[in-house]
């Protein structure tokens, strides 16, 4: 009872309504800005997280392609036989300048994975066995250069990162290995990135995707494994890269933002915590309430005797109003108030008297006419009946350029240029005669005369039912506007001439597939040169990607494409590879476009299958490399388990060959192999792999084959060889063979032991006099 009251009061009504605007408005402001700060501020962070993360990625790949390739480079100047590699072992360690300064220790390895030298000495790991370490059984089994997982090194037991690189003699055998040891914990580039920090508490860690932290910019643990229960580091170990908000090891919510490397298989997390990077919004909030306070008090007081004041005339004003109606008061009245004053309009509308109303009236339209006219940002002008100016706004005044004292009492018509004041007089004669809206565009009349303004002009009659009163024309400035159209159409102009000569297709079709745009380049590829336009796309064309077939709703309902590499068949039956982008324009609009760009990628297919083959191919002999055998004598071992009856390797050495290049040529040595090429390839099956490995040595891998079928095969292949001559200048040359054979077997750890047993054979082969075949047994299981 006592609010109510309380609100009966009109003052204190609008002191309510002024503090509740006040706090309505500040609670709305507050929301609204909290919410597109925190959205501006997250959006901001997570930019930051992601670009400190990928910055931090490229560098670290940098820097270990860097050494990596360094190591590579060095161990391929590092042929010579093994025990050569051993004697000179600390002198080819100590010349490393470069590679000490990249790595915190630099080793030389055996074969047998043993440490023949390092650097620093003061280390004291020579002599010491690593064959059990992870990247040495990597680098003998696979033979090429590793960057190790992480591991707990000998010298003082720190967590430690083995970059290294296999060393070949010069028959390109495995003879051991130099590796750069980057320890985790030095003073080296590691440390440089996870000490980089993100604001104040954020922080970098780096870790492999088997789970296992490299290094950890907040707790400084490496070695230490990857907290599984975080999902965006379990994702991370699977592959993922991305920016999402998570919570880190004290359920502290952060921005967490992972990007993979590719140089190894490690990923980088940049971590900020949430409550550092939306700080500024907690602090903008209290700042805001206390002013919001601070307001109040000053304004609810403030209301309240200023509402009091306004409203203590109100009982005066009810009495002159009184005296109004009753005609013994002949002035106006002043009104005002709450409550109050709807007793006071009800008094007053009942003494005004209708002269009254219409003379208010008639000054309210003045007024407004006037009000519209001066603020409006188009020209308007008013004339009498003869067409003289009455009255011109200032936007009108700015188009010409002349002030309203220069305009007025002058005709209307002056200020339209020469050239189009005819037309424009009889437009407006014919729409003051018809009393119709009169539309056009004229030049108009500027005050300096080499500038030309184009106007859109409006005039509509004044009339009354008795007679005319004059016109109001309506003048917009659309200069501007017509030099964008012309820009646009030059721009269109040119981008038409230049889709019309590029070798690529560019089509723009509709939802039902119709051809709205094709320039001649596509309507090539859709062998419908010069008909494209108006055509259904769909029916003129099919596509498949990886053997299947394109449709029109796959495209319209999928996602746009970017590079597709398709097969377009066109209605004349001509075939094409095509290189394919689709956009959509105004998806799910009614007037949706599909665009379509098609470039013949057939020369650059082409050139990649040459490449291909040229990669894993012998130029001179057409026979596969060794780069190429390896890889299938891996497959084969692989499978060598699952198979009934054993796959044979076998190594070819040919005898005496120096001899034919020395004395016929190295014509007539290339001819010969290219002919014990062809004998070879005709000896085996199709299933089987036949190689130049090198120089004279072949190898054949002969899949399920079995030893005595192989012995048998490799007997016809000596006699063959032997029985092989060319004739030239009346000399006869050939060669011999020396072959060595052995099983490959499921207990074989990789290509290197079955290629030893082979290579083994064909020396105990030369030992015994050359031209015969050696069966080296594999060793007995387990």
């Amino acid at each position: 009872m006592l609010i109510k009251r309380w609100f009966g009061s009109l003052v204190n009504r609008a002191v309510a309504l002024v503090v509740g605007g006040i706090i309505l408005s500040a609670l709305l402001v507050t929301i609204a800005g909290s919410l597109l700060s925190r959205s501006e501020l997250e959006q901001q962070a997570r930019s930051q997280v992601e670009t400190i993360a990928a910055l931090v990625a490229g560098e670290l790949d940098q820097k270990l392609a860097l050494r990596l390739s360094a190591l590579n480079h060095v161990a391929q100047n590092l042929t010579m036989s093994a025990p050569v590699l051993d004697v000179r072992a600390r002198i080819l360690i100590r010349r490393q300048t470069a590679l000490q300064h990249l790595f915190d220790a630099v080793y030389l390895i055996d074969a047998n994975g043993e440490i023949v030298a390092e650097h620093p000495e003061s280390f004291r790991q020579t002599g010491l066995d690593v064959s059990g370490r992870e990247y040495f059984q990597r680098i003998s089994s696979t033979l090429t250069p590793v960057i190790s997982e992480p591991y707990i090194s000998n010298n003082q037991d720190k967590p430690t990162v083995m970059v290294a690189a296999p060393i070949f003699d010069h028959r390109q055998r495995f003879i051991g290995m130099i590796g750069g040891a980057i320890h985790l914990d030095g003073d080296n580039f590691m440390a440089e990135f996870i000490n980089l920090r993100i604001g104040k508490t954020g922080y970098l860690g780096v870790a492999t995707r088997s789970g296992v932290t490299v290094a950890h910019g907040r707790t400084g643990q490496a070695m230490a494994p990857v907290r599984v229960a975080n999902p965006v580091l379990r994702d991370a170990m699977e592959g993922f890269e991305g920016t999402l908000q998570t919570r880190n090891g004290d359920g502290e919510a952060t921005i967490m933002s992972v990007q993979q490397m590719t140089q190894v298989p490690w990923f980088v997390a940049a971590v900020w915590p949430a409550r550092e990077a939306y700080a500024p919004i907690t602090r903008t909030a209290d700042a805001f309430i206390w002013i919001l306070l601070v307001v109040i008090l000053l304004i609810a007081p403030l209301a309240l005797w200023r509402f009091r004041r306004l409203m203590a005339p109100l009982k005066a004003l009810g009495d002159q109003i009184r005296e109004r109606h009753l005609g013994m008061r002949s002035d106006p009245v002043d009104v005002s108030g709450g409550t109050e004053i709807r007793q006071v309009a009800e008094i007053f509308n009942t003494v005004m008297d209708e002269r009254e109303e219409v003379l208010v009236s008639l000054a309210e339209r003045e007024a407004f006419f006037r009000s519209l006219t001066q603020s409006a940002p188009i020209g308007i002008v008013q004339t009498d009946v003869l067409g003289r100016i009455e009255f011109a706004n200032p936007a009108f005044e700015a188009i010409i350029g002349r002030p309203s004292e220069e305009l007025t009492q002058t005709y209307l018509s002056a200020r339209i240029h020469k050239a189009d004041r005819k037309a424009a007089i009889a437009g407006w004669k014919h729409a003051t005669r018809n009393q119709t809206l009169f539309r056009g565009q004229f030049r108009l009349e500027p005050r300096e005369p080499d500038r030309v303004i184009w106007g859109d002009v409006m005039t509509a009659a004044i009339q009354t039912p008795e007679k005319a009163l004059g016109t109001v024309t309506v003048v917009r400035d659309i200069s501007h506007e017509l030099e964008v159209e012309e820009a646009l159409r030059d721009e269109q102009q040119r981008a038409e001439t230049i889709l019309g000569v590029l070798q690529e297709g560019v089509l723009m079709v509709d939802t039902e597939g119709v051809i709205r745009y094709a320039n001649d380049a596509a309507c090539r590829f859709l062998g419908a040169e010069g008909e494209c336009v108006l055509r259904n796309f769909f029916r003129l064309i099919t596509i498949r990607a990886d053997d299947r077939e394109l449709t029109h709703q796959a495209f319209l309902s999928g996602e746009d494409l970017d590079s597709l590499y398709v097969t377009l068949l066109n209605t004349v039956g001509e075939s094409f590879d095509i290189d394919l982008t689709m956009l959509h324009i105004r998806r799910g609009r009614e007037d949706e476009r599909l665009v379509f760009v098609l470039r013949d990628d057939s020369d650059r297919r082409r050139e990649e299958e040459r490449l291909s083959w040229e990669a894993t191919h012998d130029s001179l002999t057409q026979l596969l490399n060794r780069r190429a055998f390896n890889a299938s004598l891996i497959q084969c071992l692989g499978e060598a388990g699952r198979q009934e009856v054993r796959s044979v390797l076998m190594l070819i050495d040919l005898d005496y060959f120096k001899p034919v290049n020395d004395e016929g040529g190295h014509l007539l040595g290339d001819d010969l192999l290219r002919r014990l090429a062809d004998l070879f390839k005709d000896s085996v099956r199709q299933s089987d792999t036949v190689a130049r490995l090198g120089g004279d040595e072949f190898g054949i891998i002969l899949p399920a084959c079995g030893l005595a079928r192989a012995e048998t095969l490799a007997e016809r292949i000596r006699a063959n060889v032997e029985a092989l001559r060319i004739e030239q200048d009346g000399r006869s040359f050939g060669v011999t063979t020396c072959i060595g054979l052995t099983e490959l077997t499921p207990d074989d750890n990789g290509p290197r032991e079955a290629l030893a047993r082979a290579d083994e054979g064909c020396y105990l082969a030369k030992s015994r006099g050359r031209n015969a075949v050696v069966v080296v047994p594999s060793p007995p299981a387990g």
